[in-house]
């Protein structure tokens, strides 16, 4: 019985101390956390509505929904958000 004792004893504390050696530092799980919250921001930018302006070699303006594809890629690209107008409101469970 001793023996059971002292095997179950020996992976509690095995288990406590790879899950201590494991853990991250303060400073490790803030810099996660800055890192997480960056990402979260980048990901909201990419996810808003944008229109692309340029000029072509004809001094012709565009704007698209989609960057300048082609020959045109070369030229400096304005990129524009578009917010919706306050006040419209979307809601997909409506009829």
């Amino acid at each position: 019985m001793r023996l059971a004792w002292a095997i179950v004893g020996g992976i509690v504390l095995g288990g406590g101390l790879a899950w201590w050696v494991a853990r991250d530092a303060p400073a490790q799980a803030q810099r996660k956390q800055a890192r997480a919250a960056a990402a979260r921001s980048a990901q909201a930018q990419d996810a808003r509505p944008v229109l692309y302006r340029w000029r072509d070699r004809a001094g012709v303006v565009h704007v698209t929904s989609r960057p300048p594809q082609g020959r045109d890629a070369g030229h400096p690209v304005e990129r524009i958000a578009v917010e919706p107008r306050e006040g419209i409101e979307v809601h997909g469970d409506r009829e």
